[in-house]
């Protein structure tokens, strides 16, 4: 067995490296360390080791509730900054939450309730200091055109509230399972280009549905793709208000104004953080002046005052629905997650501290679970509120607690005085948010770096706004997963050639000073060998094969050694070591020698257990380079000159 394990041959002057089995490990050790880097890769217990229970405590404590970390250490100088940054984002929180709950096709008020809750949980269990927590456009738009399938909001309110709350519960569900399972790595299946692409589509559709508002129309479309929400406008020309379009248009172009600014100054950021909530107070202001409500310009009218009223007793665990708030669960979690995590990522990175990934998953998960039982819907941390969080100087999370408790005196003292606010407001105050979630710079580069992206990026954008925004979604995941499965089953295997002067091998496609060596064909796979990829890698090397020996004939050079380098070779299983076996008979039968290059880890491993006929381990069928290969067996083939490929 020893001899099996340990290759070392001396060819003349030129000595040939020994290839070495890995350390012998036990199954269910290989089988720990497996599941450790799937499920915990970041490795958690590590600031655990070495500490008394005490301490060990205190440190679980403080991983669960993060808020145990900083609030220790919690000044007076740092709550100065929160008080200034939460005020801050609850000026653009209290006009956001009301205009994203219409956008839901719910009550504006519920948009409010949505925005005092869940930043109090989020405060305690989440570990970003600069996400700012509440309803989000993206969220808002799929929760409400996927139960309107099914239920309509002005005909059945009730029931429709009941299951906006349900599938908030079920997304919360789904979020806080996949961090308390370890299993964040499935919402990475939406990929940059899948993103960039459905959220410019999503905020084009949003945009699209304020033209009810902004234009004054009464009977508008329920349907979300962009041909009949055109249609339905230009039917309607005889329902436009030119007082709603007037009134719209003058806050659209302020409010387009102000996020100019604070783009291009983030010092300013107060002008485009406090111009929503500016203008629902000045729009207000005008309308109750004017009676506009008899004037055409449509208004929220009385909201409820008070805190969030219970509403465990809403939720829908059963009956004809259940599968609907399910699937409408899962899909708003897996947006709202991502859109929260990579908020978090992006500013945590600004400041160079870490944003635990399982912790959000489970503290955005168990948010939306409670908010679904105190009337919230789906919540995340938006990108535009965390950017005025982040600007205003935030030091913790306590921003949000100052958030919400302004929300708490809005809701219980100030309600009366949105009774007037004009939903023409509203919809430019969605418009302005949504108009950043179209990233063109981004598509650009996208475009340059890799065009089967930038295909998936067109589908998300074309599917949303030609389909449906859950369809555009599943259409780009869908080509995203075969692109992967088309990487796994069609992997990339390469010629390789000498570069002249030394003994360095590559890709004779790519350095085109790479040389073939006569009677060598060396071929490189460049991905893991599985069921899923043997057939095709069979034919694809006996087609290197069959055109290596037609040159040849032309050349009168024939073919002697196929050379097979394994490094990129991460993982192999049973049929991989099984194409091995039928390469090695198929060309020995054709008189031509078959060895193999650098099997590493797992690959030598599994090649020595399958060695029954003692035929893969023989010394002259493996080598530790390329190199030492062809100066091994150039004694066997009758032509040594390289040439040019």
């Amino acid at each position: 067995m020893e001899e099996n394990r340990v290759i070392d041959i001396t060819t003349g002057s030129f000595e040939v490296h020994k290839v070495v089995s890995p350390p012998h490990r036990s199954t269910l050790l290989k089988l720990k360390n497996r599941l450790k880097e799937t499920f915990f890769p970041d490795d958690p217990l590590r600031q655990f080791k070495g500490q008394t229970m005490k301490q060990k405590l205190i440190l679980g404590a403080q991983y669960f509730f993060p808020i145990l970390e900083w609030c220790p250490n919690y000044g007076f100088n740092m709550f100065k900054s929160d008080i200034v940054s939460g005020l801050t984002i609850a000026s653009l929180a209290i006009p956001q939450g009301i205009s994203y709950a219409k956008l839901a096709n719910l009550p504006p008020i519920v948009g409010l309730y949505s925005s005092f809750v869940p930043p109090l949980v989020y405060a305690v269990l989440g570990s970003s200091r600069d996400l700012a927590v509440g309803p989000v456009s993206i969220a808002s738009l799929v929760l409400g055109s996927m139960l309107r399938e099914v239920v309509s909001p002005t005909k059945d309110p009730i029931l429709f509230l009941q299951l906006a709350f349900s599938s908030t519960f079920f997304a919360g569900l789904f979020q806080a399972s996949l961090g308390f399972l370890r299993l964040g790595f499935i919402i990475d299946f939406l990929s940059k280009a899948t993103l960039i692409g459905f959220m410019a589509g999503a905020a084009i559709i949003v945009s699209l549905q304020q033209l009810k508002g902004l234009l004054g129309i009464t009977n508008f479309t329920k349907q979300m793709a962009i041909i009949p929400v055109l249609s339905s406008v230009f039917h309607t020309i005889n329902e436009w208000s030119w007082q709603t379009i007037l009134m719209g248009f003058c806050f659209l172009v302020f409010l387009l104004l102000t996020r100019h600014i604070g783009m291009r100054k983030p010092k300013l950021f107060w002008v485009s953080a406090g111009a929503p909530l500016l203008s629902v107070i000045i729009s207000t202001l005008i309308v109750f002046a004017i009676k506009g409500q008899n004037h055409g310009i449509s208004i929220i009218g009385k909201l409820h005052q008070g805190i969030n009223p219970p509403s465990w007793n809403m939720l829908h665990f059963s009956g004809s629905y259940l599968g609907l708030v399910i699937k409408t669960g899962i899909v708003t979690g897996i947006l709202s997650l991502t859109e929260g995590i990579a908020v978090g990522r992006t500013f945590a990175a600004l400041k160079n501290y870490q944003v635990d990934g399982n912790k959000e998953m489970i503290a955005i998960g168990l948010m939306n679970m409670v908010g679904s039982t105190t009337s919230c819907y789906v919540t995340t941390g938006a990108f535009s509120r965390s950017a005025v969080n982040h600007n205003a100087g935030s030091k913790t999370a306590m921003s949000n607690i100052v958030m919400a408790v302004t929300v708490m005196v809005t809701l219980l003292f100030l309600m009366p005085l949105f009774q007037y606010t004009p939903n023409v407001v509203l919809g430019a105050i969605i418009v302005t948010a949504v108009i950043g979630l179209i990233d063109i710079p981004a598509a650009f580069q996208i475009w340059k770096i890799d065009k089967f992206d930038f295909l998936v990026l067109l589908c998300a954008f074309f599917g949303v706004i030609f389909v449906s925004v859950q369809d555009g979604l599943a259409i780009a995941i869908g080509i995203s997963i075969l692109k992967v499965l088309m990487q796994i089953t069609r992997p990339k295997t390469v010629m390789l050639g000498n570069i002249p002067g030394t003994g360095i091998y590559r890709n004779v496609d790519h350095y085109k000073e790479a040389m073939s060596v006569a009677g060598f064909l060396i071929l490189s796979i460049e991905a893991p060998i599985n069921f899923a990829n043997v057939t095709y890698l069979k034919e694809r090397i006996s087609r290197w094969i069959q055109d290596y020996e037609e040159e040849g004939a032309k050349k009168q050079s024939g073919l002697r050694v196929v050379v097979l380098d394994l490094s990129p070779v991460s993982a192999i299983d049973t049929s991989g070591i099984s194409l091995f076996k039928d390469l090695s008979m198929a060309l020995e039968k054709k008189g031509l020698e078959f060895v193999l290059v650098n099997p590493i880890g797992e690959v030598m491993e599994k090649l020595q257990r399958a060695d029954e006929t003692k035929n893969l381990m023989r010394p002259d069928f493996l080598f530790l380079t390329v190199d030492e290969a062809v100066a091994s067996l150039s004694s066997t083939v009758k032509y040594q000159i390289p040439e040019h490929v």
